[in-house]
């Protein structure tokens, strides 16, 4: 479908209604992504400051036909974000809207505009003494609307769930500026199609996520956080099942950690405090909430005795104040900027059935083995069976020395995710990144209502165009 390019014509119309305000200068942060992959283009940036200004902007772009490209806080990894050719778009940042609109902490309940950044929600709910439990490392700069359009999912995922598990509501306007107000409190609603679930997750395809009603849960009245050696990835699996069979719910996160992790975090960020002085292999961070009565630092030394009595683990540091908790949380959120830094040749963001995580290590080990000499970071969620499986060059070596292996290395760590009964996408999203991986591995039917329920929603084509599905 062909599409016009935003130009000052647009602009000039928009003016006669949106205040002077919500016309940005087109900058270079609006036009990249946190690893340098791409360089985008917009011809007109707008960030509108209420619903009905989206709404606004959208029907002028739907009649015009000018591809609209939703901005949050544009820490996207998989480039739906940044459009790198085409007609150039209208870039429709979120920025203005950030405001919470409402807590109900009798129900559980926060109502926070798109453009809401993830900390600051999060302050929202300590302020009335709630936890809103959805945390990834651009906390600081995501936007909850692109959570939601990417269904997020980050440390907590475990005990909370992804994006998805905690959104009641949603306020969207569609291609053609129509505002479906979602924005609901109850629990069970039972009437119909669930819109809200197809929103998410979907990237800004479909149509423009402008507020959302969130869940909020009780805050533990402690917490514990510990980083323990064990063995290996199946002693990890172990560890992870006596974790809960201790603790249940519990247990808030369970993070896999490899020892390159902690190389990489030397070379590029020597100033983060390292847990031990000698890397070992592999590591795994827990960290955990109890209810009143329970002592979390003591319910962890339990754990550690009986893994190490069980030969599951060798040693472990266990956080005794905040400081200290900070401190290990501190490496684990650190490491994607230290392999940022050190540069990937080939990231993943796969998942699999938890118990076929230590055979996806041990046969993906042997294949890039097989293509060349690499330095692998594996590390993530594996209370979740998410892992982040990244390929780097050895010392000395650049990106550049290994361009020609990039796709090799690619096509043989999804082909065997796939052939496990896995994901190439766990929480990162499609975006435009992963376009031929969707077409490679996903069932021929899914993708075809795909494409009907995008042509449905957005018969032009001006929604994100290029981004989740190929642009037609």
């Amino acid at each position: 479908m062909t599409l016009n390019p935003a130009t000052p014509d647009l602009a000039r119309a928009l003016r006669d209604h949106l205040p002077e305000r919500a016309f940005r200068e087109v900058t270079p942060a609006y036009l990249e992504e946190p690893r340098g992959r791409w360089a985008g283009h917009a011809g007109l940036v707008i960030a509108p400051e209420t619903v009905d200004q989206v709404a606004t902007v959208m029907r002028a772009a739907n009649d015009a036909r000018i591809g609209v490209l939703p901005y949050g806080g544009g820490t996207g990894l998989v480039g739906g974000q940044i459009m790198p050719d085409g007609p150039a778009p209208l870039l429709l940042s979120l920025e203005r809207m950030t405001a919470i609109r409402a807590v109900y902490p009798e129900e559980n309940v926060l109502i926070a505009e798109a453009g809401a950044i993830l900390s600051d929600i999060h302050d929202a709910a300590l302020a009335v003494n709630r936890l809103f439990p959805l945390s990834i490392a651009a906390k600081g700069s995501a936007r909850i609307g692109g959570n939601l359009a990417t269904n997020a999912g980050g440390v907590n995922v475990l005990r909370y769930g992804n994006a998805r598990d905690l959104c009641l509501g949603l306020e969207v306007v569609f291609a053609d500026g129509r505002i479906w107000n979602g924005l609901s409190r109850l629990r069970k609603d039972n009437t119909g199609y669930d819109l809200r679930n197809l929103m998410i997750g979907s990237e800004g395809t479909l149509g423009i996520i402008t507020a959302t009603s969130l869940k909020l849960v009780a805050r533990p009245a402690d917490e514990g956080t510990a980083m323990l050696v064990v063995d290996s990835p199946a002693a990890a699996i172990t560890m992870l099942a006596m974790a809960r069979d201790m603790m249940g719910e519990g247990v808030s996160a369970f993070e896999l950690i490899h020892a390159n992790g902690l190389h990489f975090l030397t070379e590029t960020l020597p100033d983060i405090r390292q847990p031990f002085d000698t890397a070992p292999e592999w590591m795994v961070l827990i960290d955990v909430g109890l209810a009143d009565g329970l002592n979390p630092a003591h319910t962890l030394e339990t754990l550690f005795e009986r893994g190490f009595e069980a030969g599951l683990l060798s040693d472990g540091i266990i956080a005794q104040n905040e400081t200290q908790r900070h401190q290990l949380w501190e490496v684990r959120e650190q490491i994607p900027e230290a392999n940022r830094r050190v540069g990937s040749v080939s990231s993943h963001d796969i998942s699999l059935p938890t118990g076929l995580v230590p055979e996806y290590i041990a046969r993906a080990d042997a294949l890039i083995a097989g293509i060349g000499d690499f330095r692998i970071n594996c590390f993530g969620h594996l209370g979740d069976g998410n892992l982040h499986y990244n390929v780097f060059p050895q010392k000395g070596r650049t990106v550049a020395d290994h361009l020609n292996q990039r796709d090799h290395v690619k096509h043989a760590l999804h082909d065997l995710v796939h052939e496990m009964g896995g994901s190439v996408s766990a929480e990162h999203g499609i975006g435009r990144l992963k376009i031929d991986d969707l077409e490679r591995y996903a069932d021929p039917v899914k993708l075809a209502l795909m494409r009907q329920i995008k042509d449905m929603f957005d018969p032009n084509g001006i929604l994100n165009p290029g981004a989740v599905l190929r642009q037609v």
